[in-house]
């Protein structure tokens, strides 16, 4: 399961994802993070088994915790299978099939947001 976590200015300071493992047992893997001195975002990826225990702990620490549940979205009207989002992509969740037409692997997909800001019909978007 993958989990998108928001940190303010105060709970960015805390080794909230340390405390997390340690209290839960839990193996946590970063995909992406970006944290500053005022807020933070961090979004991992944990077993759906210790998910709940995970977001108890994550959230009595302060962390706003949202569970993404999708990948980029693909508007199929406005998509011209031009590829921009293909060659972007950095796990290759955005891939060319058989008939050349653009595909989605919810799976990999990291939330980055490389995809959107590089598609020219602005048919891509992340949820939330």
């Amino acid at each position: 399961m993958r989990l998108l976590l928001r940190f303010d200015s105060k709970t960015v300071r805390e080794p909230v994802i340390s405390r997390t493992t340690l209290e839960t047992g839990a193996l946590i893997n970063i995909l992406r993070a970006s944290v500053g001195a005022r807020r933070g975002e961090i979004l991992i990826e944990i077993e759906d088994k210790k998910a709940k225990e995970v977001e108890e702990v994550l959230e009595r620490l302060g962390v706003d915790v949202v569970e993404l549940a999708e990948a980029v979205q693909k508007d199929d009207e406005l998509c011209v299978h031009c590829g921009a989002c293909v060659s972007i992509c950095p796990t290759e969740a955005i891939t060319f099939n058989g008939e050349r037409r653009v595909v989605i692997t919810a799976e990999k997909c990291v939330h980055c947001g490389a995809c959107v800001k590089v598609c020219p019909t602005k048919a891509l978007s992340l949820p939330l």
